[in-house]
């Protein structure tokens, strides 16, 4: 049984290296002719002669660059250039997470601890680019959430868009796709945590701070609210995790 099976392993190792080096030259073909999201590639026999590989191959390619959100078939179309989203960072994180069965919430502790850091870490660039209108729409997400919370009702869709806006001004499609993806993550992979009313409203509290603090450029302030807003989430993580 080995003789035969152990061939065949072979070859598939062989493919799978095969399909990644094409997969290398048609990413290489992306940067070397500067082709942006949206963008049209040649079509698969031109494709084809531009990497050096055979059709199959190609195509085995294409598939494996389409889960990676960096091509995208269009049937009836052609492939373009894909969004070049963190969607299968979000897969991979959740599948993550999903496997951690040894610490439930280790890894929802870990999300939070780089989402602390990453807010915390752009404070300076936050305050500088916050303006009134950004104030208007990030204090009436604070008075929804307040208003569920007093109804006993969730707002984690309140939440989500309140981080994103945070970052918005920002101007980096990099850091508002990973805060987007943050919470993906956090939505699936997260397990109930019991909070209790008190927490909920040092939460909600935290982000009218974190409004406050933007508004008037205190850097400083910003920070703490952030710290604030974290606290209680992270303690109910460490009395889940027994820490």
């Amino acid at each position: 049984m080995l003789a035969v099976i152990e061939p065949a392993s072979r070859h598939s190792r062989g493919m799978q290296l095969r399909q990644r080096e094409v997969a290398e030259r048609i990413k290489q073909y992306i940067l070397h002719n500067r082709l942006g999201p949206g963008d049209a590639l040649p079509t698969e026999a031109e494709l084809c002669a531009a990497v050096g590989a055979s059709r199959s191959s190609v195509r085995e390619a294409i598939k494996t660059l389409t889960a990676l959100d960096i091509v995208e078939v269009r049937h009836g179309h052609g492939t373009y250039v894909g969004r070049l989203s963190l969607a299968a960072l979000v897969e991979s994180l959740v599948f993550r997470g999903l496997l951690s069965r040894e610490d439930d919430y280790r890894v929802l502790a870990e999300l939070i601890e780089v989402r602390q850091t990453v807010e915390q870490g752009l404070a300076a660039s936050i305050v500088s680019a916050f303006d009134d209108d950004l104030r208007s729409e990030l204090s009436r997400l604070a008075d929804q959430m307040d208003e569920r919370a007093k109804a006993g009702e969730p707002f984690i869709e309140q939440d989500r868009e309140f981080h994103l806006l945070l970052m918005k001004p920002l101007g980096n499609e990099l850091i508002i796709q990973l805060t987007a993806a943050f919470w993906d993550v956090h939505a699936i992979v997260a397990p109930t945590l019991h909070t209790t009313p008190e927490s909920v409203r040092e939460t909600v509290a935290a982000h009218h701070a974190i409004v406050e603090a933007a508004a008037a450029g205190d850097r400083e302030r910003f920070i703490a609210a952030v710290e604030a807003h974290y606290a209680p989430v992270r303690r109910h993580l460490r009395e889940k995790r027994g820490l």
